[in-house]
C-alpha cells in the first residue's frame, strides 16, 4: 500500500478529546500517530464519529480542526485543516477575566475617593 501522505508521521500514544461542532458533545480518543498535517486517531467504539471535528491534544496544548480522511473500525486518519495554538476560551471565562478587570478599577477608584490611595 503506497503511503500518500505529505509528511511524515511520528508515532505517538497520547490522550485525545474529538468534539463535534454539531452537537457540541465530545469524545474520548488515542492519538497513535502525528504530523503537522494530520493523525490517526483511536476511538472506543466505531458509532457515530463525526466526518468534521475540533481535536484537542492536551499534551501538546493544541486543538485542530480536522476533516476524517478514512476509517477502519474505531481508528480514523484525520486531515487537519486549522490549528488553534491555545484551548479556545468560553464565553463565561471571557466575562469573568471582564468583571474581575472591572472590579480592581473600581477597587483603586473607591480607594482614591476614601483617601486610601
Amino acid at each position: 500500500m503506497q503511503d500518500r501522505r505529505e509528511s511524515v508521521r511520528d508515532k505517538v500514544f497520547l490522550g485525545g478529546v474529538a468534539e463535534t461542532s454539531t452537537r457540541g458533545s465530545t469524545m474520548d480518543c488515542v492519538v497513535r500517530n502525528f504530523s503537522d498535517n494530520g493523525a490517526c486517531v483511536e476511538f472506543d467504539s466505531s458509532a457515530a464519529i463525526p466526518d468534521e471535528m475540533n481535536l484537542t491534544i492536551s499534551q501538546r496544548g493544541r486543538s485542530y480542526l480536522a476533516r476524517m480522511i478514512w476509517r477502519q473500525a474505531n481508528r480514523v486518519g484525520l486531515a487537519f485543516r486549522a490549528m488553534v495554538s491555545d484551548k479556545p476560551e468560553s464565553d463565561l471565562d471571557a466575562r469573568l477575566r471582564r468583571s474581575e478587570k472591572k472590579k480592581r478599577q473600581l477597587q483603586r477608584r473607591i480607594d482614591r475617593l476614601l483617601g486610601h490611595g
